[in-house]
């Protein structure tokens, strides 16, 4: 009879509990260090807003178009564990799921804690071992793993699954240890970067704006030296005092990864269920419902109360003007406003704030059909430590669960 396999786990997030389970079930000895004491999934209890978007009832194919670098080489981890089969994982667990807008599949309780509990109970029923233990090294003879260290010592394993996550919200416990070890240990790991993150605005309207979220509008991001449209969207966003942010802000975000002062803006068209000339119409019937009040007071019907004043500043018009007086070219210079509201972008947020880490662990140096190093034998990785990130919307959990079941079932197996 083969020698039961022994395997540490590094990292008690999304990646490293799936990847626990997995090659537990799969016959190996599975010890999970967390450094966190206590708490497991630290992270994923706040992804979703507490609701934890976990996948993307999606096709392979419309996968692939949500991960904007480096999505060929996820072709086996979706092949062997796909959105699908995540779905059906988390029910067989019993988590009751639900699918919203944009396909975003969600726990029917709304409660990211209910995905934790599930994760952990599965641990617990593999028999996987839980030390709350901060590793500081991975250990190496010859080439290949042999054991993790920790302040009390070093544990001695044939097989190591590293699941550190990346360098954003560090009070999680991600910040950075995956990157280092792997450095360690010859890795190379390119620039760790924000990605799902806000974007700072210079203009000044994005704090009297503050806290205004809009719905059901359209995006673009444009590069301002070529007047290209880099990214497009249809959704919801939120001004705040330091500029945008929001679903569609957040996606854009890994759409313009060499932001710099002035080198794009993010355009709103405040109306895109009406073209120019039927937006034309409705203002004329506005102007007319309103015909002897000023512009000031005609707006109501259209826009949001804390977006009129700024709206009436940039169309130049006279507040106090009566609607009835408003020219024909003055009414559509607004209409053109409404469609193409312009925020000059400066930069990201801090990377601690972004929801995912954009760069990792070079993908060069790692088997996409086992996930196991290429430089040193039995190290394996999983999740947002690689050089690996989608667009919101479920895919980066769920990147971190196909490449923890790959990485989980070949470091059992030995392969």
């Amino acid at each position: 009879m083969d020698e039961i396999r022994r395997i540490a786990v590094v990292g008690g997030g999304a990646a490293g509990m799936m990847a626990a389970a997995v090659a537990a079930r799969n016959g190996a000895d599975v010890t999970l260090f967390e450094r966190n004491e206590g708490r497991l999934g630290k992270k994923l209890r706040i992804t979703g807003k507490g609701r934890c978007n976990l996948t993307n009832a999606c096709t392979t194919v419309e996968f692939m178009e949500a991960v904007p670098r480096n999505a060929r080489f996820l072709y086996a981890a979706l092949a062997r564990f796909s959105p699908d089969d995540t779905q059906t994982h988390f029910e067989a667990l019993g988590v009751p799921l639900k699918v919203e807008r944009g396909r975003r599949v969600f726990p029917v309780s709304d409660k990211a804690a209910d995905v934790v509990a599930a994760l952990a109970a599965d641990l617990r029923q593999a028999g996987v071992h839980i030390v709350y233990r901060r590793v500081t090294e991975i250990c190496t003879e010859d080439g290949a793993v042999c054991g993790v260290r920790t302040a009390d010592g070093t544990y001695r394993f044939d097989a190591v699954i590293l699941c550190t996550g990346g360098v954003s919200y560090p009070t999680t416990g991600s910040d950075g240890d995956g990157h280092r070890f792997a450095r360690a240990l010859g890795h190379s790991v390119t620039p760790l970067l924000p990605s799902l993150v806000p974007i700072v605005a210079d203009d000044s309207v994005c704090r009297r704006l503050q806290g205004l979220s809009l719905k059901n509008v359209a995006l673009r991001m444009i590069a301002a030296e070529s007047g290209k449209t880099v990214y497009d969207d249809f959704g919801e966003m939120m001004f705040t005092h330091f500029g945008l942010t929001g679903p569609m802000i957040l996606s854009a975000s890994a759409h313009i990864r060499d932001i710099a002062p002035g080198k794009y803006s993010a355009v709103i068209d405040l109306k895109p269920a009406l073209d120019a000339k039927a937006l034309d119409a409705r203002l004329l019937a506005d102007f007319a419902k309103y015909a002897n009040r000023d512009f000031l007071n005609a707006m109501d019907d259209l826009l949001p109360q804390k977006l009129i004043p700024v709206i009436i500043e940039r169309s130049g018009i006279d507040p106090r003007k009566k609607v009835n007086l408003i020219t024909r070219e003055e009414r559509l210079a607004l209409g053109a406003l409404l469609k193409g509201f312009a925020i000059p972008l400066r930069g990201f947020r801090p990377i601690d704030e972004a929801i995912i880490t954009s760069g990792g662990i070079s993908l060069k140096e790692v088997d996409p059909g086992s996930m196991q190093s290429k430089r040193i034998a039995g190290l394996y990785f999983a999740g947002e430590l690689l050089d690996l990130d989608a667009y919101t919307g479920g895919y980066n959990l769920q990147i971190a669960f196909s490449t923890a079941v790959l990485a989980g079932e070949h470091a059992a197996w030995g392969a």
